[in-house]
């Protein structure tokens, strides 16, 4: 998972390939809430791993729930309609679901049983209303209590005292602010439902009713036949149980799904389409639909009962509008759509993106006016017409994952793209840009790369792997690669003067990096390839041509989206000799071997300074005089003397200098 200030997308050009989706959110809590309540185990199988889930499982946890995790999988022991505990300070983050569907349980619950909860959770979520549902409990006898202002979180459920729940009549709750109200009655209700029928009405609209659809098939899987009686009335019958179903499996998230539908409609060859696995025609999330949406702006799709591909069909796509009752989370996909089609698409009925992890309407619309389109906003309504002109944007995400994941599909206008705040997406899909990026293509000359050059022990290693981290790109320690053929060499007993026999080695390697270890054919070799043996046998083999030329292509397969970071000793002079930004270390050999020698003593490592000092000036000499690629600074380089500077003060500067070369403003 990223955990970057931002993120650049450069220009992309293409995209394909498989992705398997992560479990569903709507699923993920509303099965964890219903295992809790219920009486027996219930194996919840493919959860979703995210904030969301997580802040629900620490509040059953809370709540005297057992749970055990295995892998994708855990194993809830349920209440049994019970209270375990009769007091708990509970944190829930922005998550909208848990909030909403564990007040209206706890407020049952504490009302029954005697007990105090309290509910709280991020500044966002006590801006986002909860009024309506407790306005439907407090008549029931629930007693609830504001802690900030009123109609929002954070709340107190209960006094601690037993209360006679009053069910005879129907439990009224409007429809048109939020889904989640009415999915928070219809889970709580059922722990009271023993000698009555309960009935709860909806006042007005029901927005989001496929949300509803998912608690009510859940809601089933539990041993509970809700009567739907035309979405305005919903009957819980007499003598309801939740029951455990022993094992049920979590779907994958079908309104993360939306992204690869429009990432297949706007860069996927029919030959090639986009294949997006753990969701099909047999979901029962309503955000499934999503995908004739897709079809009606022009994605070819295929599907079948988990799996669907898409490609493009219609190129630009086509503007439309929609009423987006149905799809209220992924109908923000549509929106960056959008830019890619001919006309102005209008978006209606979605008044419920102001009320959720942000006011996604206004959001939208500041972030496509970034990038060139012309916007109209509206109380439920959006209209988004293509950029005449594509700008460079930096987008402001809002702490709010769908629009940090929306955007990401708008570096298909020829313009590259900042996504700020790129690690809110792990509310739902931690590993959302990851995926991303194993599917989409761009030009090699479009992917941005920072190359750091410098004499050996110069530090370029560590130096070029922080800054790699810190804009989460791709990191090549070209020096890494000769010292993997020297390693190779002394294991194979190839001599350093064996130039054929060493090419070979070279062009076999099978190399990965990251977190500044290196992975040699799956080994972890990071300490092997430090010896002091093996970097003197690289420096010696890197004069030879017919390694070098070994080597070339694989280091230039490194470049790929979202970007590079390469350290070596020519780098930017013959690898990459078009990187915007190249750096040049300048430290002293006599720093250098003061540097070198306190590590190998920390290690145990006997060592002389003399001796270190005059084996790295050996090695420069060599270095700066050998006929193929000698060791120089690029012409254009910036040159950093890190002999005095802490490893932070180094990557700050070279995180100064790359911002300073981005086309993004500070917005």
């Amino acid at each position: 998972m990223l955990s970057i200030p931002f993120i650049d997308v450069p220009p992309l050009n293409g995209a394909a390939g498989t992705v398997r989706l992560p479990g569903s959110k709507s699923i993920s809590n509303r099965v964890l809430l219903l295992a809790a309540l219920c009486e027996g185990t219930t194996l919840v199988q493919d959860l979703l791993a995210s904030e969301d889930t997580q802040v629900m499982l620490d509040a059953l946890r809370a709540l005297g729930c057992a749970v055990e995790p295995d892998g994708s999988s855990v194993r809830i022991t349920g209440l049994g309609g019970r209270l375990a505990t009769r007091e708990a300070d509970i944190f829930l983050g922005n998550s909208g679901t848990s909030t909403r569907s564990l007040t209206a349980a706890l407020a049952v619950l504490s009302a029954s049983q005697g007990g105090r909860f309290e509910i709280r959770g991020v500044p966002r979520m006590h801006e986002r209303p909860i009024g309506d549902l407790v306005d439907a409990l407090r008549p029931l006898g629930c007693p609830i209590e504001h802690l900030g202002q009123d109609g929002y979180p954070p709340l107190r459920l209960g006094d601690g005292r037993v209360h006679a729940l009053e069910l005879d009549a129907p439990i009224r709750v409007r429809g048109n602010v939020s889904s989640q109200f009415l999915t928070g009655l219809l889970q709580a209700l059922c722990l009271v439902a023993g000698d009555r029928d309960v009935t709860i009405e909806v006042v007005g609209e029901l927005i989001s009713q496929p949300y509803i659809a998912i608690t009510l098939n859940l809601l089933q899987r539990f041993g509970i036949t809700v009567r739907n009686e035309s979405w305005q009335r919903f009957v819980i019958p007499q003598g309801s149980h939740l029951r455990s179903p022993g094992e049920i499996h979590v779907e994958g998230d079908a309104s993360s799904a939306s992204y690869f539908v429009a990432l297949g409609a706007i860069a996927a060859s029919a030959g090639a389409p986009l294949r997006i696995e753990g969701v099909g025609q047999d979901s029962i999330q309503g955000d499934v639909r999503f995908v004739d949406a897709a079809v009606g702006m022009g994605a070819q799709v295929k599907s079948g009962p988990n799996w669907i591909e898409v490609s493009r069909g219609a190129w630009p796509l086509k503007a439309l509008t929609l009423d987006c009752n149905h799809i209220p989370d992924a109908a923000m996909t549509l929106a960056v759509m959008a830019l890619y089609a001919q006309g102005t698409t209008r978006l209606t009925n979605i008044a419920s993106w102001r009320v959720k992890e942000t006011d996604r309407i206004a959001a939208m619309a500041a972030e496509l006016r970034k990038l060139g389109a012309a916007v109209l906003e509206g109380t439920d309504f959006i209209e988004v017409t293509p950029p005449a002109a594509w700008r460079p944007a930096a987008i402001r995400t809002y702490d709010d994952h769908r629009v940090a994941m929306c955007f990401s599909l708008a570096a298909f206008g020829g313009v590259p793209v900042r996504i700020l705040d790129p690690k809110c997406v792990a509310k739902t899909f931690p590993d959302y840009f990851e995926s991303l990026f194993a599917l989409v293509r761009a030009d090699a000359a479009e992917v941005p790369v920072i190359t750091i050059d410098g004499p050996t022990a110069s530090g370029k290693g560590t130096l070029a792997s922080t800054v790699a981290q810190a804009l989460g790109y791709h990191w090549l320690d070209s020096g890494m690669l000769y010292r993997a053929t020297a390693l190779s060499a002394l294991e194979a007993g190839v001599a350093a003067d064996n130039e054929v026999g060493l090419a070979g080695l070279a062009a076999a390697l099978d190399l990965r990096f990251g977190d500044e270890r290196v992975w040699l054919a799956g080994r972890d070799v990071s300490a092997a390839l430090r010896r002091e043996e093996v970097g003197a046998l690289a420096s010696k083999i890197s004069v030879w041509p017919a390694v070098r030329q070994a080597l070339h292509d694989l280091q230039l397969s490194f470049r790929c989206v979202p970007g590079l970071v390469a350290d070596g000793r020519d780098m930017g002079t013959v690898l990459f000799p078009g990187a915007p930004l190249k750096v040049f270390l300048t430290a002293s050999a006599a720093m250098r071997a003061e540097r070198r020698h306190k590590q190998l003593i920390s290690k145990g490592i006997p060592a002389s300074i003399d001796v270190l000092r005059a084996d790295l000036e050996a090695r420069d000499e060599r270095d700066r005089n050998r006929t193929v690629a000698p060791l120089k600074p690029a012409e254009d380089a910036q040159l950093l003397d890190n002999s005095a500077l802490t490893i932070e003060a180094s990557v700050d500067q070279v995180l100064a200098w790359w911002s300073a070369r981005r086309p993004f403003d500070r917005g």
